[in-house]
């Protein structure tokens, strides 16, 4: 009679479809980066300090100076603006690599990769939740845009917010595929410093792309930061240096690429579990 009992019991339990668990898990680790940013406080408001001094000091300083090459009629500080909010998910997004390393010293990212759970859906999960902090970061630098007298259209201020998003999501992949295979928080530190860097100043976020050397026009254009900035920078102040669809493309195969590495490398041995 028991034995009935017992079989109709474990008859009536579901075990979640493979989808269905993966969805779970990557809301999941996704909520729990979110959560993370939200509860400090002091990462959230320290992450403004460096863009604003490149946008007041730097900008400020340089704005009677510089003006050739600008878009449109966009003093140095306008021009510049889309290229401070590119920096500020650019180094929040790539450090979301950190978190990484530092959940598989403390043993948490062991616990995660033996669950029930595709290892695919844990880089997913920590895409989307790296790619909504830097989001949620940048908002904070964007809601600066009347200061500079930038006015945007709504349609204009949700697209940037789309494009955002999309850096996100390929620097936070780039970030997260670097620290695959890394087991050292400083080690990984120090290698995404001279990654980002060159990133970051390539990308013409502080200079016009016209005019380059052909060296540095080189570079330039296989930087992949360099579209997204772009993409800002026709939005905002209405002067693409690319096609639209150019950027979108190299800004959407770097994502893609990059958040295939990562799972691919993740689906792979992990050092150190």
């Amino acid at each position: 009679m028991n034995g009935d009992i017992l079989e109709n019991d474990m008859a009536s339990i579901r075990i979640p479809h493979p989808l269905v668990r993966d969805l779970r898990g990557i809301y999941t680790l996704w909520l729990r980066d979110v959560i993370r940013l939200w509860r400090d406080k002091v990462r959230l408001v320290g992450s403004l300090i460096q863009p604003l001094l490149f946008l007041f000091i730097l900008g400020g300083g340089l704005r009677g100076r510089l003006s050739g090459g600008m878009a449109g009629s966009a003093n140095y500080q306008q021009f510049i603006f889309p290229g401070i909010l590119a920096m500020s998910i650019l180094f929040t997004a790539s450090f979301a690599g950190i978190a990484v390393v530092w959940d598989r010293e403390v043993g948490f990212l062991k616990e995660v990769l033996v669950a029930p759970l595709s290892r695919t859906a844990v880089v997913l999960g920590k895409v989307l939740g790296g790619s909504t902090n830097s989001l949620l970061q940048a908002l904070l630098l964007f809601a600066l845009f009347p200061v500079f007298k930038i006015r945007l259209t709504i349609g204009q201020f949700l697209l940037a917010l789309l494009i955002m998003l999309f850096i996100g999501l390929a620097q936070t992949a780039m970030g997260i595929a670097l620290s695959a295979r890394m087991s050292s928080s400083q080690g990984f530190m120090v290698l995404l410093n001279f990654i980002i860097l060159p990133l970051y100043f390539l990308s013409g976020a502080m200079f016009p792309l016209n005019g380059l050397p052909k060296w540095l026009t080189v570079a330039v254009l296989a930087d992949p930061l360099t579209y997204g900035v772009d993409l800002l920078r026709g939005i905002l102040l209405g002067a693409h240096h690319f096609a639209f669809s150019m950027d979108m493309l190299a800004l959407g195969s770097f994502g893609t690429g990059m958040i295939y590495l990562a799972a691919k490398l993740f689906n792979m041995e992990t050092p150190g579990l």
